[in-house]
C-alpha cells in the first residue's frame, strides 16, 4: 500500500510539473511569440526548452522544432536551451516570430569521464562511474585523497581508522567482499596501480600524493566499469588524474594555509579524591587515609593532548605552447598530532609534461616523488580489560593513569609509576613514557610514467606506457631506559628495532584503440590491452635489547647485549589481456562488452589464469519521440550491467605452494643450530575470489539541468573466498589456504545535485544516500554455520559481517538475590540474562546483540557565491550502525590500580544498590554483554569555509583568502571519543570496535590562493 501511495504521489507531481510547463498554461494577458528552433545543420530540434528568464513560464519545441508561447511582454528575455547545444538569450521586443539556430556545445557534447584505459563521453557511459572534482577533494585539509572523498560519492563508505596524522583509512565500495583478504579498492594514479592495506598502524600510501595536485577522481563501482581491471577490480577502482599542463601563458600559483587542531572531546574520569576512595573500596583498607584531601589531582588527558598546528604550502607552474605543455608543483605539508610527539610531514614534487612530436606522434611523462616522515604513537589495543589497555595505548594509559600520581620528578625527568607510592601502580604506565618511545617511519616514494602515442591510421591509435612505483622505507623504533623504574632496570633494558623495506613495481601496458563513426548514426570503439606487471618486495630488520644508555637510541644496535636479524623477499607477476567494444546508435542506444584474462603467479598450478567478462547497455530515453511532450525532463537515461570481477589481492605470494621456513633450534654435536621446517601445504587449485554483479540505474535531469538525479540498485555475490581453513593436528599443519565461503552485498544508491540559483547569487546543493545490505552466505562449504572472530564478534551464515554476539546485561545482583551459576556472579556484580532459561549461564545464553554495518550513510553539501564572497558547508553521517565500546568494558570495571570513567563513582555498594555499575572487587572482571554496545549513528559538520576574492591587484590574476572550520561539530549519542572508529582497521570481520584508537580533532585554519 505504501509503494502504491508513493507511485501515486510521483505521478501527481509529474502531472503538476507538466501542466505548469506546458504551452497551454495560463500566464496572464500579453503578446504571443512563436517560431522554430533548428541546429546549425538545418535539422529541426524537438524538445528545446524555451523559458522567460527569471520566471517559471515556458514551453518546449514540438517534433518539428516549432513552439508557441503566450502571455509575454516586449522587455522580457527568452532563454533557449537544449542538452548538447549552447544556450541563447533573446529579447522579445516587438517581434511575434523568433526563429533560433542553436550551435553545438562542443564542451557539453564531448564532456568526458575517465574510464579504465581511456576516456568516454559522459552521454555514452553505461557503467556506474562517479566523478569528484578537485575543488571538493581539497575543501577540507586532508593528508590523502581518500579522506577528501568521504561522503562525496554514493556507494562508497570511507572510515578513518586512525585520526593520527598520516593515519590510514578503509574504503569500501558497495560493501565488504572478502573475509580473510583485502576489501580495499585498487587505486590507479595516472595509470600507475597502487594498493592500500587499511592497517591501523600503517601510513596510508595515499598520503604521499598531494591532494592539491589532483585534477579529478573517478570511482568505478559496477562490473561493467571494473571488469577491465579483471583480477583486481572486485573491490572497485579509484582512478586519480593529476593536473597536466595547458597551452597558453605561464601561470604561477601559490596555495597555502595554516591552522590549529584540538581534540574534539575528552572523557570524564574520576578525580583524585574519587579514585582514592575507589582504591580503599577495592582493597578494603585505607590505602589513602583521607581520600577527600587528594582533591582534583592530575588530568592525564590534558598531559597528552595539545593544540597542534598544521600547515601546507604549494607552488605550481602551468603553461606551454601548442606543442609542449608543462605542469610542475612542489608542496610542503606539516601536521603535528593532537597527541604529543606525533606528527606527519610530506615533501612532494610533481612534473607532468606532454609533447606533440608531429600530427601523429605524442610523448609525455608523469613523475611524482615524495618524502614522508611519520612520528607514530601507540594507540589502540585489541584486548578487553587486560594490562595492554593501560600499557599498549597512550590514550588508554591516560584514562587509566591514577590521578594521585605525578608525571615528572622534581628535577623534571620522567617519573615512572613503579617508583611512586611504593611501587603500588607498576601495572599501569606513565602515558608520557609511551609518548617518549621513538616510532618513526620515513618513506621515499616515486611514481613514474613515460608514454608514447602514435596514430597508425585514421581512427587507429597505439599507446605504450612504462610505469614504475618505487618505494623505500626506514622504520626506527627505540624504547628508552629512562621510562623504566630504576629498580626494574636490567641487562635487557632499552630495546630497538631498525627495519628497511624496498618495493619496486614495474608495469608495461600496450593499448590499441580504434574509433570511428559510421554513416553518422553509428559509433564504434574498440580497445585492446596487453599488460605485464612485476612486483618485488624486500625487507630486513635488526632487533637489539639491552643498551648501556639512551645516547645512541637505535643508531648503534651493535651496543645491545642481544641482537637478532631477519629478512625476507617476495616476487609476483601478473600478465593481462583485455578487449572492450563500445557501440552507439544515434547517441540514443549504447552497448559495451568487456573481457579480460589475468594470469597470476600467486595462484595454484591448475588455476593460473582467470577470465572476467562484463556487458552493459545505455538507453537515452530523452531521445525518443514520446519524451518531447514532457518539457520538465531535460535528460533521461537508463543503464544496466552484468559481469564478473576478481580479487587477487586477498593473499600474499606463494600461498599455493608448500613453504618452508625457520624452525626450532636443535642440537647437533653439542652445538645448537638453526632448523628449517615446513610451514604449509600446497594447494594447486587455489584461485581467485569471484564477484558477480548486476547493476541497474536511472539518470534524470529536470528543468534545464536545474536538478540532476541518479538512482542505482545493485546486487553483488562473491564466492570462492580465499579462506584459511583449520586442519586437524594429525595432519602436521595448522591451516591451508583454500577457496571457501561466500558474501552477498545488495543496495540502493541515490545522488542529487541542484542549481537552485544562478544569478548574482549562486546557490548549489548536492546530496548522496547509500543503503547497503551485507550477509555471509557460506563460511567453509557448509561445515560451519558460525565462527567467533573475537570474544564478541561473530561470523555467521545469513548475518552481516562482524555482528556482535554477547550476553544480555540484566543489571546488578542485589543483596539476597539468587546467583545463577556459570558467569562468576557475585552480589554487587554484573548479572547476565539466562536467555535459554535453563538456570545456568552457558554459551547458549549468548545472542546477536548488535550490527556494526550502518542502515545507510549520507553526505550533503551546499555552496553559495555572491560577487566576491563564497560560502560552503559539508555534512556527513551514518545511521543504524552499532559500536562495541570495548574501552568502557575496561574502564567501568572497578578492579583496582587504574582509574575509571566518571560514571563508576555511582558503583554498587550495600548503601548504594544501583543497578548499572558493578561494585568494587580486586582483580574482578566484567562479562562481555550488550551493555557496551552503543548506537554509532552520527551527523558531522565536516567543513564550513568562507572565502573572499580580493579586488584586482596589479600583477596578480586572482587572489582569494579564506577561513575554514573542520569537524566543527558532531551530533551523536555515542559516549566515546568518536563514533567513526575501527580498532581492527583493515579487517573485514571485526568492525565498529572502539578500544582507544587515536581520537579525532577539530581544526580552524586560514589560507590564501594567489595566481600570477
Amino acid at each position: 500500500m505504501r509503494n502504491n501511495s508513493t507511485k501515486l504521489q510521483v505521478l501527481l507531481l509529474g502531472f503538476l510539473l507538466y501542466f505548469l510547463a506546458s504551452p497551454g498554461s495560463v500566464y496572464g494577458q500579453g503578446a504571443t511569440v512563436q517560431g522554430k528552433v533548428s541546429a546549425e545543420t538545418g535539422e529541426a530540434l524537438p524538445g528545446v526548452n524555451i523559458v522567460v528568464k527569471g520566471s517559471s513560464r515556458g514551453t518546449n519545441s514540438d517534433a518539428n522544432g516549432e513552439y508557441v508561447l503566450q502571455g509575454v511582454n516586449p522587455e522580457e528575455v527568452l532563454v533557449f536551451s537544449f542538452i548538447g547545444y549552447t544556450a541563447q538569450e533573446i529579447t522579445i521586443g516587438q517581434r511575434t516570430v523568433i526563429d533560433v539556430v542553436l550551435g553545438a556545445d562542443i564542451e557539453t557534447l564531448n564532456e568526458v569521464v575517465v574510464v579504465g584505459y581511456g576516456t568516454q563521453r559522459k552521454i555514452e557511459t553505461t557503467g556506474s562511474i562517479a566523478s569528484v572534482k578537485s575543488d571538493d577533494i581539497v575543501q577540507t585539509p586532508v593528508t590523502n585523497v581518500a579522506q577528501g572523498l568521504q561522503a562525496r560519492v554514493a556507494g562508497v563508505q570511507i572510515t578513518q581508522n586512525s585520526a593520527a596524522p598520516g593515519g590510514n583509512i578503509s574504503v569500501r565500495i558497495r560493501g565488504t567482499n572478502s573475509i580473510n583478504g583485502t576489501s580495499e579498492p585498487l587505486y590507479v594514479v595516472d595509470g600507475i596501480q597502487i594498493s592500500n592495506t587499511g592497517g591501523i598502524t600503517d601510513v596510508s600510501p595515499l598520503s604521499m600524493i598531494n591532494p592539491n595536485d589532483i585534477e579529478s577522481v573517478d570511482i568505478l563501482k559496477d562490473a561493467s566499469a571494473t571488469a577491465i581491471y579483471g583480477a583486481r577490480g572486485a573491490n572497485g577502482v579509484v582512478l586519480i588524474t593529476t593536473k597536466r599542463g595547458k597551452a597558453g601563458s605561464t601561470r604561477v600559483t601559490y596555495d597555502g594555509y595554516y591552522g590549529v587542531q584540538e581534540v574534539r572531546k575528552k572523557l570524564d574520569v574520576l578525580n583524585a579524591a574519587e579514585f582514592a576512595q575507589l582504591e580503599n573500596d577495592v582493597y578494603k583498607t585505607a590505602i589513602y587515609a583521607d581520600p577527600a584531601a587528594e582533591g582534583e589531582g592530575m588530568d592525564w588527558q590534558d598531559m597528552i593532548f595539545r593544540a597542534a598546528p598544521m600547515q601546507s604550502h604549494q607552488i605550481s607552474v602551468n603553461g606551454g605552447s601548442e606543442k609542449t605543455q608543462l605542469a610542475l608543483s612542489t608542496n610542503y605539508f606539516d601536521q603535528d598530532g593532537i597527541i604529543i610527539n606525533s606528527g606527519f610531514k610530506r615533501y612532494s614534487l610533481r612534473l607532468n609534461m606532454d609533447h606533440r612530436v608531429s600530427d601523429r606522434v605524442k610523448i609525455g611523462t608523469s613523475i611524482m616523488g615524495s618524502n614522508t616522515i611519520s612520528q607514530g604513537i601507540p594507540t589502540g589495543t585489541q584486548d578487553v580489560g587486560n594490562a595492554d589497555v593501560v600499557t599498549a595505548s597512550i590514550v588508554g594509559a591516560a584514562i587509566g593513569a591514577p590521578p594521585t600520581l605525578k608525571p615528572y620528578r622534581d628535577d623534571g625527568t620522567l617519573f615512572p609509576f613503579a617508583e611512586q607510592r611504593d611501587g603500588r601502580y607498576r601495572e599501569v604506565t606513565n602515558p608520557l613514557g609511551l609518548a617518549s618511545v621513538k616510532n618513526e617511519d620515513k618513506i621515499q616514494r616515486m611514481l613514474g610514467n613515460v608514454y608514447g602515442e602514435a596514430m597508425l591510421a585514421k581512427g587507429l591509435t597505439y599507446r605504450a606506457s612504462f610505469n614504475i612505483d618505487m618505494q623505500s622505507g626506514l622504520r626506527d623504533y627505540y624504547s628508552p631506559r629512562y621510562i623504566i623504574a630504576t629498580k626494574d632496570l636490567n641487562a635487557s633494558s632499552g630495546s630497538a628495532k631498525k627495519t628497511n623495506t624496498n618495493n619496486v613495481m614495474l608495469l608495461h601496458e600496450s593499448i590499441l584503440t580504434y574509433a570511428r563513426r559510421i554513416a553518422e548514426a553509428h559509433t564504434l570503439k574498440f580497445t585492446g590491452v596487453f599488460a605485464t606487471q612485476s612486483t618485488q618486495y624486500r625487507e630486513n630488520f635488526t632487533i637489539g635489547n639491552g643498551f648501556p644508555n639512551d645516547a645512541t637510541t637505535d643508531e648503534a644496535l651493535q651496543l645491545a647485549t642481544s641482537v637478532s636479524t631477519s629478512s625476507k623477499r617476495t616476487k609476483e607477476r601478473l600478465d593481462s589481456y583485455m578487449g572492450r567494444i563500445n557501440y552507439g546508435f544515434k547517441d540514443k542506444y549504447f552497448f559495451d562488452v568487456t573481457a579480460r584474462v589475468d594470469g597470476s603467479s600467486k595462484f595454484g598450478e591448475n588455476y593460473k589464469y582467470g577470465f572476467f567478462p562484463a556487458a552493459s547497455f545505455g538507453w537515452r530515453i530523452i531521445e525518443e519521440d514520446f519524451m518531447q511532450a514532457i518539457p520538465a525532463i531535460t535528460d533521461l537515461k537508463l543503464r544496466g550491467s552484468y559481469g564478473l570481477t576478481g580479487n587477487a589481492g586477498a593473499i600474499d605470494p606463494y600461498k599455493s605452494l608448500p613453504l618452508q621456513g625457520p624452525g626450532s633450534d636443535y642440537q647437533l654435536n653439542h652445538t645448537y643450530v638453526k632448523g628449517i621446517s615446513p610451514l604449509g601445504l600446497s594447494n594447486p587449485d587455489l584461485r581467485w575470489e569471484k564477484s558477480l554483479q548486476a547493476n541497474l540505474a536511472l539518470d534524470i535531469s529536470l528543468f534545464n539541468n536545474w536538478l540532476n538525479l541518479t538512482v542505482e540498485v545493485y546486487r553483488k555475490k562473491t564466492t570462492d573466498l580465499l579462506y584459511e581453513k583449520t586442519l586437524p593436528l594429525s595432519s602436521g599443519y595448522g591451516t591451508i589456504m583454500t577457496n571457501l565461503g561466500g558474501i552477498e552485498n545488495k543496495g540502493l544508491e541515490l545522488s542529487a545535485n541542484a542549481r537552485i540559483l544562478d544569478g548574482d547569487l549562486k546557490w548549489n546543493v548536492s546530496a548522496n544516500f547509500t543503503a547497503n545490505r551485507n550477509k555471509v552466505t557460506d563460511i567453509d562449504g557448509g561445515v560451519t554455520q558460525e565462527r567467533f572472530i573475537t570474544n564478541y564478534t561473530l561470523l555467521k551464515v545469513g548475518q552481516p559481517l562482524g555482528v556482535f554476539k554477547t550476553y544480555l546485561f540484566d543489571g546488578i545482583y542485589q543483596t539476597g538475590e539468587t546467583i545463577i551459576p556459570g558467569a562468576d556472579g557475585r552480589i554487587g556484580g554484573t548479572k547476565v540474562q539466562d536467555y535459554d532459561q535453563n538456570n545456568v549461564i552457558t554459551a547458549g545464553d549468548q545472542v546477536i546483540t548488535g550490527n556494526p554495518n550502518p542502515d545507510f550513510i549520507f553526505g550533503f553539501s551546499t555552496s553559495l557565491a555572491y560577487k566576491s564572497f563564497d560560502l560552503s558547508v559539508f555534512l556527513s553521517g551514518t545511521y543504524g550502525n552499532d559500536v562495541y565500546n570495548v574501552s568502557r568494558a575496561s574502564f567501568e570495571n572497578p578492579l583496582g590500580q587504574r582509574n575509571l570513567l566518571q560514571g563508576t563513582v555511582n558503583r554498587w555498594t550495600p548503601e548504594n544498590p544501583n543497578n548499572e555499575y558493578a561494585g568494587a572487587l580486586q582483580a574482578g572482571r566484567l562479562p562481555i554483554t550488550d551493555r557496551f554496545i552503543e548506537d554509532g549513528s552520527y551527523l558531522r559538520c565536516k567543513n564550513v569555509t568562507l572565502g573572499y576574492v580580493l579586488p584586482q591587484i596589479k600583477g596578480v590574476n586572482r587572489a582569494r583568502i579564506y577561513v575554514s572550520a573542520n569537524n566543527l561539530f558532531t551530533v551523536t549519542n555515542y559516549s566515546g571519543y568518536d563514533p567513526e572508529v575501527n580498532t581492527y582497521a583493515g579487517q573485514n570481520t571485526a568492525i565498529g570496535i572502539d578500544n582507544f584508537v587515536y581520537p579525532s580533532s577539530k581544526s580552524f585554519l586560514g589560507g590564501i590562493q594567489v595566481t600570477f
